[in-house]
């Protein structure tokens, strides 16, 4: 007489299956998380260089000197405005990196007095590596967002953002 035994569980088969198919969903699933990543790294990059735009032209206007490095446009949590700081952006943005991205704000062409302010600016915002961002973006006092596709510093000179030629839409 053969008894009939109740098996409980799953198979070593049968959990191998089920092990093969989730790696294979996650092999598939990865490389578009880390695509999506550094899409948010890079507009979170622009949206940084667009407020330092904007924090530059207010600046400029408020204090009457032309425009403003990048720690003149921020301060620490709490700060009073004032020439040196500013207040304009958060802490985070002036401390230089953010989201995987190094940020510069540079004035040149003046002495930044009232008699003598800076003329012109260059705000640049590059990749740490190239697991956070793919592409550099700069701007100028002319407000037009620029890009390079290497993700290479564009440098903060004077004329470096306007001679790169891809302009984002």
């Amino acid at each position: 007489m053969v008894k009939q035994q109740n098996e409980n569980g799953f198979s070593l088969i049968e959990l191998l299956i089920v092990v093969a198919i989730i790696l294979i969903i996650a092999a598939i699933a990865i490389p578009n998380l880390l695509r999506a990543r550094i899409a948010a790294n890079e507009a979170s990059a622009v949206g940084s260089v667009r407020t330092l735009d904007t924090s530059e032209i207010t600046y400029s206007a408020t204090y009457g000197t032309g425009f403003a490095p990048l720690a003149s446009l921020g301060g620490a949590a709490g700060c009073v405005a004032a020439p040196a700081t500013a207040c304009l952006i958060d802490p985070v943005l002036t401390a230089g990196t953010k989201t995987g991205y190094t940020v510069a704000a540079v004035a040149a062409n003046g002495a930044g007095t009232v008699l003598s302010p800076f003329l012109d600016f260059e705000v640049n915002a590059t990749p740490v590596s190239v697991s956070t961002g793919t592409r550099a973006f700069c701007s100028d006092q002319s407000g037009v967002v620029r890009y390079n596709t290497t993700g290479t510093a564009i440098g903060t000179a004077v004329g470096n953002c306007a001679a790169v030629v891809t302009i984002l839409q």
